[in-house]
């Protein structure tokens, strides 16, 4: 018997790395997809708080109003994601601290990564102090 170095391989280890591939691959797969998910959840929302913020200042703008807001939220929206997440803005005026301000406020739903299925639910808001004549 001439000696080699590599340990005998046993019958018992025929197809041990198929089973080791298949089990990490149950733990691996669904958190890369929960990673993905988040970062589209938060890439949408980031997005959507600058389109909000946005829309507020240029509706603060003296002559412009709450519609030029929304108009142009929405604008923002379509250019950055997608319309989609465009459906539910409200621009209103309130009063903060005795201050006349404008307030814009966008609920969008987040479907799973992006494709469908169950979504989560994000609202954003952005205001500014309103300009006077």
């Amino acid at each position: 018997m001439a000696a080699t170095g590599a340990p005998a391989r046993r019958r018992d280890d025929d197809g041990a790395a198929v089973v080791d591939f298949v089990l990490v691959l149950v733990v691996l797969v669904p958190l890369v997809l929960g990673i993905l998910q988040l970062a589209l959840v938060l890439h949408v929302r980031n997005t959507l708080a600058s389109a909000a913020a946005e829309g507020a200042r240029y509706a603060a703008v003296q002559g412009r109003g709450p519609g030029d807001g929304e108009a142009r939220t929405r604008s923002q929206i379509d250019g950055a994601v997608s319309g989609r997440f465009a459906d539910d803005i409200t621009v209103r005026r309130i009063v903060v601290g005795g201050v006349s301000t404008i307030e814009v406020v966008v609920r969008a739903k987040v479907p799973a990564l992006g494709l469908g299925g169950p979504a989560v639910q994000v609202e954003v808001e952005g205001h500014a102090v309103q300009e006077l004549p």
